[in-house]
């Protein structure tokens, strides 16, 4: 039995839930492990670390797992196999979301192989695991030797009726036109997750201002399992460059760097710079100099032109392109450019272009959900394809990324919101984009192009949504010491909050502008409101709230010109679907009936689908969809299914099959599951001795119902009998 005293637990109330952090339980030999649990929703957290650092890698080396585990909802795995498998899509976006605020938390220069897992114990299906496991990831990092610069810990902010909730229930979620997730310190945002149905800036900004507070609190609740249980870090000194060979490389390339940064032409400018560095390593390289030698000069090389880029931008105004802060690229678009899809369209922005292809399906065509949430299925599905083709590169086609599957969720949520419901439009939905060209911001272009392919498809969404990423470059020196660096609130060397801040918000960033800036800020968006945001910050101290205002104004007035340029191709969805597109028809039913169109063993749905060539997916509720390419088929099906689901009535005259004789009558099977009695003096005209003598068992007659009435709860049912030799 473990000792008391060597399990510590902390908890604190967000949202008028408690939130426990407990570690020195589970998971002892990990660096660090804590349970993080809210309500009857737990989730074990473990950070692990090598002690020694990762040779020969110019990265950090970080990931992180989400092991979502069936039995944590009772539930068994579907398949063959009854175990859980590849992760799930919501399991890679989790991952994707820790590794966002937690990676630029690290010391620079910091490549130990470290590895963040999750494991799901419990859910509740009340409380979300996601912002539970990125504050006990960061608590797990805070508590353990690894030199993490935190903690951090995230919120979902919800809203409901315009009134916004502290991380809402998944039930509640359903309801929310806001859902997003916010990471940060105690003081400050590092990250930003949502999906809205189109909500305006200021109520944005309000629900980020709402979260900062119970961040602190769950911050705070970290430093005090920290207290009681945290590890010493091991010392780490960000590594710094040798001063006499850096000033020689700056002396020998900077005016030559920032001459070929001015120039404008992507190609001609890689070209330039290549030769650079060329002339560098020959001045300072031989065949006889260290490996490390050659380590440093590339190194310094890339520090040099880094902050010549950085300068331009946050100082001089200039962008490596040569467009001013504001301006966007040339955006061609162009729809139907595949004939035999059900819709497309090719959107270019400079060098990004995304062609988005549409395929209509009926509702079996749905996918399937095999996860731990409330979701079972999904009727909108959006996949992203980046070949490596697209930036000019070779490499294994095996599958999305996870930066694929991201992508896609992110242009998957931006629409969300705009596509009409089943009922106005009953059809399975699925956009694929591919990445032809990329040179920043291909989420956004998949965004722009996939709308165009749903009006180009005949999908009457209710607005056209486009999509902008926002770059932000800061570059600030501090006027007590003279530091120059990467800081907005106070100066990282001596703490001083005497700062001279530069800093320009870049709109539609290119790839070098994502790479060597400080900010990605997507937005998606109609005319009325902001559909989906994602914002990943490289700055550690995070951004203000002033700065994040004037990037979402500024990312309004981006995302209406990119939707202008949108509309002149295709002003709003064509009225008529593709001629290529299935037809759905759809009826209702008596619930009761619906056994009748599945039959006995379904043979009787079946036998409809292969006569007929369609699809037929049937509802609890009594729906039934009809999938067709012709719609004479269509109407065939609607017709034996009404035929076999309508009330007998009175008057009515039916052709059945004798099931069964007696002295005192026949009784006809009406239609499956429905006979009816016609008596002896119903048979025919004048006396009948013998029931025989007019009808067998097995043969086909015409009846006329002359009654209907219940009896003892059961419906009984009297025939007439018109025609005993119909012709069938």
């Amino acid at each position: 039995m473990l000792a008391e005293k060597s399990i510590v637990e902390k908890s604190v109330e967000i949202g008028g839930k408690t939130i426990s952090l407990e570690t020195g339980r589970l998971a002892k030999q990990a660096n660090g492990a804590v349970v993080v649990r809210c309500g009857d929703t737990m989730v074990l957290v473990t950070a692990t670390a090598r002690t020694e650092a990762k040779e020969g890698v110019d990265f950090f080396p970080l990931t992180v797992d989400i092991e979502e585990r069936m039995y944590a909802a009772g539930k068994i795995p579907g398949g063959v196999i009854k175990r859980e498998a590849r992760p799930s899509e919501k399991a890679i976006l989790t991952a994707r979301l820790i590794d966002r605020p937690v990676r630029p938390r690290f010391p620079k220069g910091f490549s130990n192989e470290t590895q963040l897992i999750a494991t799901i114990l419990s859910t509740d299906q009340e409380n979300a695991y996601d912002v539970l496991a990125l504050t006990g990831a960061s608590a797990a990092l805070t508590i353990s030797e690894v030199p993490f610069q935190g903690p951090i810990a995230a919120v979902r902010i919800g809203r409901i009726g315009g009134e916004l909730l502290i991380n809402p229930t998944l039930p509640q979620l359903t309801e929310c036109d806001l859902n997003m997730i916010i990471a940060g310190t105690a003081d400050s945002i590092l990250m930003l997750e949502a999906g809205a149905a189109e909500v305006d800036e200021d109520t944005a900004m309000e629900a980020v201002k709402m979260a900062q507070e119970p961040i602190r609190k769950l911050c705070e609740l970290q430093e005090e399992i920290r207290e009681a249980a945290g590890k010493p870090k091991w010392e780490f000194a960000e590594p710094e460059f040798d001063k006499e060979l850096y000033e020689k490389i700056e002396s020998s390339a900077r005016a030559d760097l920032e001459e070929a940064n001015r120039l404008t032409e992507k190609q001609e400018r890689s070209d330039r710079i290549e030769e650079i560095r060329n002339r560098v390593r020959g001045e300072l390289i031989d065949d006889d100099s260290p490996e490390e030698l050659a380590a440093e000069v590339t190194a310094i090389l890339k520090a040099v032109e880094k902050d010549v880029v950085r300068r331009s931008i946050a100082v001089d105004k200039r962008r490596p392109d040569g467009r001013d802060a504001e301006e966007i690229r040339e955006i061609t678009c162009e729809v139907g450019v595949a004939p035999r899809t059900h819709g497309s369209a090719l959107f270019t922005r400079g060098q990004t272009q995304a062609m988005t292809l549409l395929t209509l399906g009926s509702v079996g065509d749905n996918q399937r959900i095999d996860g731990l949430g409330l979701e079972e299925s999904k009727r909108y599905i959006h996949h992203y394809n980046f070949p490596p083709f697209s930036v000019g590169e070779t490499g294994f086609m095996r599958g999305p990324k996870r930066r694929d599957i991201g992508h896609g969720a992110l242009a998957e949520k931006a629409l969300m919101p705009m596509i009409p419901d089943e009922v106005e439009f009953p059809y399975t939905i699925r956009l694929v984009s591919e990445i032809l060209e990329s040179n920043g911001s291909s989420s956004m272009a998949a965004t722009c192009g996939s709308t165009l392919a749903l009006m180009d498809a005949g999908v009457q969404i209710k607005r056209p949504v486009a999509g902008i990423a926002i770059g932000l470059v800061v570059r600030s020196t501090c006027k007590s010491c003279g530091h120059e660096g990467v800081f907005l609130r106070k100066c990282l060397e001596c703490g001083s909050e005497d700062v001279d801040r530069h800093y320009v918000i870049l709109t539609d960033i290119a790839g070098i502008e994502d790479h060597l800036g400080d900010m990605d800020f997507k937005v998606t968006g109609t005319s009325e409101g902001m559909t989906a945001i994602q914002m990943d910050l490289k700055i550690k101290e995070g951004i203000t709230p002033e700065i994040m205002a004037e990037a979402l104004e500024q990312a309004k007035r981006g995302r209406d010109h990119v939707l202008g340029k949108m509309l002149e191709a295709l002003p709003e969805p064509r009225q008529e679907l593709s001629e290529f597109a299935p037809r759905i028809f759809t009826m209702q039913i008596n619930p009761d009936k619906i056994g009748a169109i599945i039959g006995k063993g379904g043979e009787t749905i079946r036998s409809m689908v292969e006569e007929y060539d369609v699809s037929i997916d049937v509802e609890e509720d009594g729906t039934v969809f009809i999938c067709s390419n012709d719609g004479e088929s269509a109407e065939g099906v609607i017709q034996r299914i009404t035929d076999l689901t309508k009330e007998v009535e009175k008057g009515d005259v039916i052709v059945g099959k004798v099931v069964k004789t007696t002295d005192f009558g026949a009784f006809v099977e009406l239609k499956r599951g429905t006979d009816g009695l016609a008596h002896i003096y119903n048979l025919a005209e004048g006396r009948v001795n013998k029931v025989e003598d007019v009808v067998k068992r097995g043969q086909m007659v015409k009846v006329e119902v002359i009654e209907v009435r219940e009896d003892r709860g059961k419906q009984r049912i009297g025939l007439k009998v018109v025609d005993p030799n119909p012709e069938v």
